[in-house]
């Protein structure tokens, strides 16, 4: 089936868009659009492969659902556009950043420039119904996902997977850390960043990962 998508990206899942499944979530999601709000807008629900190739891939960073509040979600895990107040996780994000780094907290949470340097920001689902979190869960997008953490694993090397959550670090079990870096904390939620989200170092450490096997650096 003809799916709108990144041509690096399309070409890799093109027999994942060929089952049956994905043409029942295609089905699925189509019928959401048209009868409910739903987010993020349906041009952007691939997002974050428009803006990060399959071959620039150098890290990947797993969310669980989009935001499903209006104007925040545009189909990159835990970023929001320019101009919309930066939701609890993302504000620890971006402190985590500073304390790590020592880079300056940013004046929009908009993460497509880490996206255009090699960071897919994945979530494990990619629509929502409007305040309605989980509401497109189990529909068949975790299923997806799993196959785009599996291909990118699976095909390039020298990766590095940041996983936050219990139930991001379920969905990357089967990555191998002896081809990849695979960095796992709390969930940067307010709930539980201060048990071990907080100075975990995980920037610094993935762009040392990423020079010790010649990859330019994030400027997070």
């Amino acid at each position: 089936m003809e799916v709108r998508i990144e041509e690096s990206w399309k070409t890799q899942l093109q027999s994942e868009f060929e089952k049956p499944y994905f043409k029942q979530l295609t089905e699925f999601v189509r019928s959401e659009y048209l009868s409910q709000t739903i987010y993020p807008p349906a041009k952007l629900i691939f997002n974050a492969f428009e803006q990060c190739p399959f071959d620039q891939v150098k890290v990947v960073i797993l969310g669980q659902d989009p935001y499903h509040g209006p104007g925040q979600a545009h189909g990159l895990c835990f970023s929001v556009n320019d101009g919309v107040d930066f939701p609890p996780s993302l504000r620890n994000i971006f402190k985590e950043i500073q304390a790590d780094t020592g880079a300056p907290i940013p004046t929009s949470g908009n993460l497509e420039r880490w996206a255009k340097q090699g960071v897919l920001l994945l979530n494990a689902t990619l629509t929502v119904r409007a305040h309605q979190a989980g509401s497109h869960q189990k529909r068949g997008w975790e299923q997806f996902t799993d196959s785009v953490i599996h291909l990118v694993a699976d095909k390039l090397e020298h990766v590095v997977f940041i996983l936050w959550g219990n139930y991001a670090i379920s969905k990357g079990e089967f990555i191998d850390a002896r081809n990849h870096l695979v960095l796992k904390s709390v969930h940067p939620s307010p709930l539980s960043a201060s048990r071990g989200f907080f100075g975990n170092r995980q920037f610094s450490t993935a762009n040392q990962y990423l020079e010790d096997n010649g990859k330019d650096p994030i400027l997070w």
